[in-house]
């Protein structure tokens, strides 16, 4: 498919050549991937990385959810929404605090959880085809020293 994304914009060679405009182009093109695979389950991004953090900390708060993720509550709000609609989450009064909602991943979230982590599993071996195995732990460990610097 020949749309506007796959023509990569003009650069000068020595720009081309820099750490940072190839980790932007690299990342614009695993976001394309997974957000394409996510597609075909019928879920955005956000609404499975949201999905994702509530089968791995839930029951948990919004309010929590939105801070863990740095997503503005009222975005917050309305993908919770969408999962509550969707059935892949359940929202219950906090036993602690009734004025929180208490998050959880239901049974079908999880078999939804499992298709779409396994679609943006396949996304980055597309992402990363052209690397041997051992070249794809060697990204993963330059990458993870370059974003997360201790």
């Amino acid at each position: 498919m020949s749309d506007l994304h796959d023509h990569h914009p003009y650069a000068p060679s020595r720009i081309r050549a820099l750490p940072s405009w190839l980790l932007g182009r690299a990342a614009a093109r695993g976001h394309r991937l997974v957000a394409d695979a996510l597609a075909a389950e019928g879920m955005r991004m956000m609404h499975h990385a949201v999905l994702s953090a509530v089968a791995e900390l839930g029951p948990v708060s919004q309010a929590d959810l939105g801070r863990t993720l740095s997503i503005d509550p009222k975005d917050m709000v309305a993908i919770v929404n969408d999962l509550q609609r969707d059935g892949l989450v359940t929202r219950t009064p906090d036993p602690k605090d009734r004025r929180k909602n208490a998050v959880e991943i239901s049974a079908d979230g999880e078999r939804r959880l499992r298709r779409t982590q396994k679609l943006g599993d396949e996304a980055n071996v597309e992402l990363t085809a052209a690397l041997t195995p051992a070249e794809r732990e060697q990204l993963i460990d330059l990458l993870t020293r370059i974003a997360l610097p201790q």
